[in-house]
């Protein structure tokens, strides 16, 4: 059996995927047409200020109506923010979880 070799430059290749950022890390999961969608944020750091309602006027902002590049669902997107900020609204330092569960889930 003959082995190849590999230079030292050489490297594996992933696709994109869904993680992007290197100071702040953000990895989306979920599926629209499952359960929800969410996002973990990676690299904030403690003792940052940050709530649900700030993160849901982001959202609100992407509502049919709002613009003309909107999507046509007629769902409101609510965000949960599962881990990563007390419940005085403080980041913990430790990766942030949000979730937007689907209420229009329909099973195929």
């Amino acid at each position: 059996s003959s082995r190849r070799s590999h230079s030292s430059s050489s490297s594996l290749q992933m696709g994109t995927g869904n993680s992007f950022g290197r100071i702040f890390r953000i990895s989306t999961w979920g599926e629209s047409h499952g359960g929800g969608v969410g996002v973990t944020l990676d690299g904030c750091p403690p003792r940052i200020k940050l709530t649900r309602d700030e993160i849901q006027i982001d959202l609100d902002r992407r509502r049919p109506g709002q613009s003309r590049i909107t999507t046509p669902r007629n769902e409101a997107d609510a965000v949960e923010i599962l881990s990563g900020v007390t419940s005085e609204g403080i980041t913990t330092g430790t990766p942030i979880a949000m979730l937007v569960r689907n209420k229009d889930q329909r099973s195929g």
